[in-house]
């Protein structure tokens, strides 16, 4: 059975007692009867103990010719050892106590990033126990308790006031409040109604409801955070490939300056035989480069958990890491610039009534969200569709068909370019885009026989998360296949930089390229199906949880609860992370430069010296600084939005 770092280092502490007791009583004048041997004795248990693991590990590694940090321990403790056994046999000086201190020390900081890794863990299976055990569904129209397991697809389930919501689904009937918090980091309940979608495993706090279920298992959000979470702490930073650069080389040039310093000191400078071999252990010891080789993981895990508690969920340490070199923010419009409910505000037409019918009779073939707005209305003046022969999409213009042996479209200017159009509507069409809306033209027979005014709303957000980014020193774009003169008003409501309107769906990815191309780094922020392609060309691609799986699959950051202002919070975050990482490496790099001089003896005449224990236990100090300020991350401010605050002029 495996034994974990925090009892291995606990026993080869207790094992060490006697020789720190004796350590203590040096300066006193005592030793304790038979210390010699009880030190090669405790030595012994703790180097099968301790130093096992550093020895099968530095072994792994020389059998394909190559050197690891392990290297370092395993040759420090055992040219101690073997010299302490040698000297006893031999009656000489023994320095048992430095082999078995480099072990104990080194154990512990194995056992600090054991910790590190359990808080790790400890936060995936605390999400997992928020999961609901059984659910009560109808079956055969009773309700009937079951295990979640037994749940499918389909489900009609009934939730109470307090309990929880075992699984994904949509209400059907009934309204309660939710606390979405351990999803979306926010503690305020939601308010949810017939239609709204409910997550599992968030609580149900005022009404009783019933809703279909329409993800179970590992299709529900929280399985799929659990995963991401997963995925993320066990990740590789680009900047992970600096250390092992490092100790690749590092290594073998540690081992040859430690036999220079033996050399050096011990046929030029007149020092003894043991004297220099403690040096040149010294200088192995304190070299071990395991701070550096924990300064990535250690942070990586730590700032991923706790951005999963925020509602922020970062895939991988890449994404991380190139958070902190962006330098622009590209927003789609529709649904995430925009709320995503956008509604008929003007029908305009000789005929309103003949204009909405066939409209309606198009759009209800369509899956676009202007679509759904004409529908709504449509429903809301009791206008029925018609049937319609020949349907097509023109992507990113409109649609087209047949009704009642008339050819008709609905779509955007450049879908009616050829078509006859009057005066009067262009002129109407002109004063409803400067109001910032949308205008839908409906034409039959390739003329124009009126318009839709569709306005999308901005975020009550949005203006507050655009003057964040503009604190943080990015510029921010807007795309949309939408008209120039809509996307323009939006951007000013909301403060946005720069807008490229007009753009086709399948056009958003080429337009991310030519910023970059620009030298500009990008992140992409979307929640569509035709988003997809750019989140994954930037740099960083930003899913809103509220859009679709593909956009959310495509996403290195996925922001769980459906809010703009989540985009500062992920980077200010991962920024955090990413420079608590390049900390990390300074300060490990900075124990190895400054105590390798000192361990070599160069500063022996000021009266700096290390011996092998010493430089051990700064060593391992060196890990639990790492460490420690890994953990840190844990209680670091993070950057947070007040949807009120106000945009800023740029």
């Amino acid at each position: 059975m495996k034994i974990s770092e925090t009892k291995r280092f606990w026993i080869s502490f207790i094992l060490s007692l006697p020789l720190l007791v004796q350590m203590l009583a040096m300066p006193f004048g005592g030793k304790m009867p038979y210390y010699n041997l009880i030190a090669f004795v405790v030595t012994t248990l703790i180097m099968l103990s301790a130093a096992v693991p550093y020895w099968s590990s530095a072994w792994a590694a020389a059998k394909h010719h190559d050197a690891n940090m392990n290297t370092l321990v395993a040759v420090g403790t055992t040219v101690a050892y073997f010299y302490s056994v040698f000297a006893l046999l031999t009656g000489r000086d023994v320095y048992f106590e430095s082999a078995a201190f480099i072990a104990v020390f080194v154990t512990l900081g194995d056992a600090m990033e054991e910790r590190v890794h359990k808080n790790a863990e400890g936060a995936v299976s605390n999400l997992l126990q928020l999961q609901a055990k059984s659910a009560v569904v109808k079956r055969n129209g009773d309700w009937v308790k079951v295990p979640l397991k037994e749940v499918q697809i389909g489900d009609e389930i009934r939730v109470k006031p307090g309990e929880k919501i075992p699984v994904d689904g949509t209400i059907l009937t009934g309204q309660s409040a939710v606390d979405e918090s351990m999803v979306a980091g926010e503690s305020m309940p939601v308010e949810k109604k017939k239609g709204d979608a409910v997550v599992g495993s968030t609580i149900n706090q005022t009404g009783t409801f019933t809703f279909k279920a329409t993800k179970v298992g590992a299709q529900t959000m929280l399985a799929q955070i659990v995963e991401m979470v997963k995925k993320a702490q066990t990740s590789h930073a680009p900047i992970q490939d600096f250390t092992n650069v490092v100790a690749h080389y590092f290594v073998p040039v540690v081992l040859i300056i430690a036999l220079v310093t033996f050399t050096i000191w011990y046929a030029f400078l007149g020092a003894t035989f043991v004297q220099a071999l403690l040096f040149a252990v010294s200088v192995i010891v304190i070299a071990c480069p395991c701070a550096l080789g924990l300064a990535t993981p250690t942070a990586l895990m730590v700032g991923t958990g706790r951005s999963a508690k925020m509602g922020v969920l970062i895939k991988d340490g890449q994404t991380l890491q190139e958070v902190s070199s962006l330098t622009t923010i590209v927003f789609d419009k529709t649904g995430t610039i925009t709320a995503g409910k956008p509604q008929v505000t003007d029908v305009v037409g000789d005929d309103q009534g003949h204009v909405l019918r066939v409209a309606v009779s198009l759009e209800a073939l369509s899956e676009h969200p202007l679509a759904q707005a004409v529908i709504k209305q449509a429903k809301a003046e009791q206008f029925d569709q018609h049937a319609v022969e020949g349907f097509q999409v023109v992507e990113g213009q409109g649609v087209t068909g047949k009704l009642d042996d008339h050819q008709i479209a609905v779509g955007s200017d450049r879908l009616v370019d050829s078509y006859q159009l009057s005066p009067q509507l262009a002129d109407q069409a002109d004063q409803l885009r400067h109001a910032a809306k949308t205008v839908v033209y409906v034409s039959e027979d390739n003329q124009v026989i009126g318009l839709l005014a569709i306005q999308d709303v901005p975020r009550p957000e949005a203006a507050a998360t655009m003057a964040a980014l503009h604190d943080r020193g990015l510029t921010t774009v807007m795309l949309t296949g939408d008209n120039e003169q809509v996307a323009q008003q939006i951007a000013k409501q909301v403060g946005i930089d720069r807008v490229i309107a007009g753009v086709l769906p399948n056009q958003k990815a080429e337009q991310v390229k030519l910023l970059q191309q620009q030298g500009e780094k990008v992140a992409f922020v979307g929640d569509g199906i035709n988003d997809a392609p750019a989140l994954s060309t930037a740099e960083v691609g930003i899913a809103m949880g509220g859009g679709t799986d593909i956009a959310i699959e495509s996403g290195g950051i996925i922001l769980v609860q459906n809010d703009l202002r989540g985009v500062v919070s992920a980077l200010s975050l991962a920024d955090k992370t990413f420079k608590r990482i390049k900390l990390n490496l300074f300060w490990a790099l900075i124990y190895n430069l400054i105590g390798i001089p000192i361990a070599a003896g160069l500063f022996v005449g000021l009266g700096l010296q290390l011996t092998p224990e010493i430089a051990a236990l700064a060593m391992a100090f060196s890990s639990v600084s790492v460490v420690t300020s890994s953990l840190l991350l844990k209680w670091a401010h993070v950057e947070r939005v007040d949807k009120n605050q106000p945009a800023t002029a740029r």
